[in-house]
């Protein structure tokens, strides 16, 4: 019998509204609603991000939380709100551009896997690879057919037991990568292990996924799945003997240090589309064409930089959360009802961990893996995120899973990246698993002839010159226990850092920039290269990757663990032409400020004027003058005694001034403030003088001179008659009286009054300034009270102030 009822279709939302005041409500018109809808997104997410900030998670577990929230999990349990924020009508649209963005995401995520890399992936990252993909597919298989007993019944078994292998065996490369820089391991063993198998287990992870596409369509015959499959897998061939010559013809006409031509990233762009196009008709998924793009774009040299540069942002900030958002209207909460549910959910999230977990642990043991990074290797390779919900999405709208599977397996996803951080921070604790005698912390030693180690950090090329010379006037004669050199560029980790810089830089941590096997040496591997092979001083690279809140962490425990003497830091200003100074960065203040007090070793900081030129100096042309000032103190030791070394240099000239107080020039109104100091203190200093004094008349290159003041103008006059030397070389926090008056107006507290006097403009001088603080296991009083927040604000306040105008 017919039905007489009518369904009323509701028409197609226009694009866009012709305004409020003409009556039309822009929540019923496309781009105003999207519009709407991407600001919610985006404005819940970084609030989640934020909040879950002191917890060190990822933001992808924001974004899914966020996703989760604004479905009918929690507010979309408001109909009203549902229906006028995310109606039906508009979901077409949403989802279009969430998997559009998502598209180009999967090509990011292909330029982060290197198949060099890949093939150069060692047997025990290997083996740890395929236990962390074999044991968790098995143990999903496993679990599926206990779904399909119970909430998954009617769904065909082939694809579900191959979806719910995938999605139990996933690790998030991208993700994962985020976490080991968080936590500072991308340059440990654990870290170089982990991201190894971590790129095996995804390319493992797509060819199963593709797998899995291939065999969902149930509708149909078994040669469609057979076509599907051949298909795909000639596309990917043709690919990979077509593509290869193509993006290394346009990398080779993408020279370092030029922009790339905007036509290349179009028609890459273009390309990326069309594969994703080839891939959705032939019955895959367009995601696995942008991937194969991704992977078979060369790594080295300038273009896949700019290809990440133009695209990161914008997808990864403004159109993949919609991806989550529009996972998160598909994941509802309330369908796990009942003990039953709730159990399953347990179950799949402890198939999950443990087949990871053991699988890891296990293997990682066998390859003698100490147990402590074989746990920690195994939590890293639970991390799932992103890549987790693509299989998931997949996997719903092929009907392979239903919405309780679907909310359950979401969850299971969110569990297991979310307690990745709290766990691997709470096992894995590196110093303290690689303790060793850490002997020479300073500059000043009693055995002078053993080997110097030094942590040389810099921010840019501009740095390099002045550092390089700076390591030749370090290096002595050469014939002691020599000087090695660990340079640490400085790299900031935003939220726009992708995991193809990390693992680039991480790939080449530890080992000598001449080493490299990569042909797009850039200036500083040259430039360290040449250094080298003149000098013969051993120097070897590092990495600092990191926040600027948490960068002193990365370079007090490089220092450490390098047993380094000494750090040397940049300035964070740099000379402009009319010789004043203009901050490069304020966060590299702060970086400063906070290694000062940290510092396992002594600190160095150098204020630039160009020290030897823009160029390196050879040592048989290295004619310096460099004057140390002593004026009593810790700092100031450390400081004379790294002139000394410098003076070993055939090249170098050290004055040596020590300032004596002089009662006789001292006002009456001053007496009480210049006493100050203790009788042991003065001993030090004395005992150490005596020591140098000895020095100085069996080596000619050393000028000592001891001058009476007895006010801070005649400490002036006094520095000003060196106003021609190459470079100064003072201790941070002198320990004589006079000297604090210079501290009034200290601009740059951190530099100690006499640097500060040293960089005014007032102080005409062309002489470089390296500043020393030396170790004494914690500072206290002044040294400790120049470090703190209060005290620089006001001068901070002002260098912006000068920066703005």
């Amino acid at each position: 019998m017919a039905s007489n009822a009518t369904v009323t279709c509701l028409p197609p939302m226009k694009a866009t509204s012709n305004g409020v005041f003409q009556g039309d409500n822009p929540l019923h018109h496309a781009l105003p609603l999207l519009i709407i809808q991407i600001c919610i997104v985006l404005a819940l997410t970084r609030v989640l991000a934020f909040l879950l900030r002191p917890l060190r998670q990822p933001r992808v577990i924001a974004e899914i939380v966020g996703g989760v929230l604004l479905g009918p999990s929690a507010l979309g349990r408001n109909q009203k709100y549902l229906h006028a924020i995310f109606p039906p009508r508009s979901l077409t649209v949403l989802d279009t551009l969430a998997n559009l963005g998502l598209l180009f995401f999967l090509f990011l995520v292909g330029l982060e896997l290197d198949p060099k890399s890949l093939r150069q992936t060692g047997k025990k990252a290997l083996s740890i690879a395929l236990a962390g993909i074999s044991l968790p597919f098995a143990l999903g298989v496993g679990a599926s057919f206990v779904l399909r007993a119970t909430i998954s019944q009617g769904v065909s078994q082939g694809p579900f037991l191959i979806f719910m292998g995938v999605a139990l065996s996933i690790t998030a490369f991208p993700v994962l990568a985020r976490i080991l820089a968080e936590l500072k391991l991308l340059t440990t063993n654990v870290g170089r292990i982990a991201m190894s198998a971590a790129a095996v287990n995804d390319v493992a992870a797509w060819i199963l996924l593709a797998l899995a596409v291939a065999l969902s369509d149930t509708g149909r015959s078994p040669l469609v799945s057979l076509w599907v499959f051949l298909c795909g897998f000639g596309f990917i061939l043709l690919c990979v003997i077509v593509c290869p010559f193509v993006f290394k013809w346009v990398a080779r006409r993408c020279p370092e240090g030029e922009p790339v031509d905007e036509i290349y990233i179009c028609a890459t762009l273009g390309t990326v589309l069309a594969a994703g196009l080839v891939t959705d008709i032939i019955g895959i998924h367009a995601l696995f064409g942008a991937f194969v793009m991704g992977v078979l774009v060369p790594k080295e040299g300038a273009f896949a930089g700019a290809l990440v540069e133009k695209v990161e942002d914008i997808v990864s900030g403004l159109f993949l959360p919609l991806y989550f958002v529009s996972s998160g209207l598909k994941t509802n909460v309330a369908t796990i009802q009942g003990a039953q549910s709730w159990g399953l959910l347990v179950l799949v999230t402890f198939t999950a961990c443990f087949g990871k977990i053991f699988g890891t642990v296990l293997v990682s043991l066998c390859c003698k893996v100490r147990f402590r990074e074989a746990l920690t290797l195994g939590f890293l390779m639970n991390t799932k995120g992103l890549v987790e919900l693509i299989v998931l999405n997949i996997g719903k709208d092929r009907g392979v899973l239903n919405d309780q599977t679907f909310a359950i397996m979401v969850l299971m996803a969110l569990f297991t990246t979310f307690i990745t951080t709290p766990i691997v921070m709470a096992i894995y604790k590196p110093a303290e698993m690689a303790k060793l005698e850490y002997k020479y912390r300073t500059i000043q030693r009693k055995e002078p002839d053993t080997q110097h180690r030094m942590l040389i950090c810099f921010h840019s090329t501009r740095n390099i010159p002045t550092l390089i010379n700076l390591m030749e006037v370090s290096r002595g004669t050469g014939k002691k226990g020599g000087l090695r050199i660990y340079a640490m560029h400085l790299m900031e980790l935003s939220e726009r850092s992708s995991a193809i810089l990390m693992v680039h830089k991480a790939r080449n941590n530890g080992l000598p920039f001449w080493n490299k096997v990569n042909s797009d040496a850039n200036q500083v591997v040259v430039a360290f290269d040449a250094f080298h092979h003149l000098s013969q001083v051993s120097i070897r690279p590092t990495t600092a990757i990191s926040p600027f809140s948490s960068m002193h962490e990365d370079i007090c425990t490089s220092a450490e663990r390098k047993m380094a003497a000494i750090i040397i830091l940049p300035f964070h200003k740099h000379q402009r032409v009319d010789g004043h100074f203009e901050t490069t960065r304020a966060d590299f203040r702060h970086v400063n400020r906070r290694v000062l007090e940290h510092a396992p070793c002594s600190v160095g900081i150098l204020v630039d004027r160009g020290l030897g030129g823009p160029s390196h100096i050879s040592a048989s042309n290295v004619n310096y003058t460099v004057t140390a000032l002593f004026f009593g103190g810790h700092d100031d030791r450390e400081a004379l005694s790294y002139g000394a070394l410098m003076a070993e240099h055939t090249g170098i000239r050290l004055n040596a001034v020590r300032f004596i107080v002089d009662s006789k020039l001292i006002p009456d109104s001053l007496t009480l403030d210049v006493k100050g100091g203790s009788a042991v203190e003065d001993t030090s200093d004395e005992e150490f003088l005596a020591e140098f004094k000895q020095r100085v008349s069996a080596d000619g290159s050393i000028k000592y001179e001891e001058v009476g003041v007895g006010s801070d103008a005649d400490i002036v006059g006094t520095i000003f008659k060196y106003n021609r030397s190459n470079l100064f070389i003072i201790g941070r926090m002198p320990e004589c009286r006079l000297v604090a008056a210079f501290d009034k107006k200290s601009e740059c507290p951190e530099l100690g009054p006499v640097g500060n006097l040293l960089i005014s403009p007032q102080f005409k001088t062309t002489a470089s300034v390296l500043v020393v603080q030396q170790y004494r296991g914690r500072l206290m009083g002044d040294s400790l009270a120049s470090l703190k927040e209060e005290n620089t604000s006001d001068t901070e306040a002002e260098e912006a102030a000068q920066d703005s105008r």
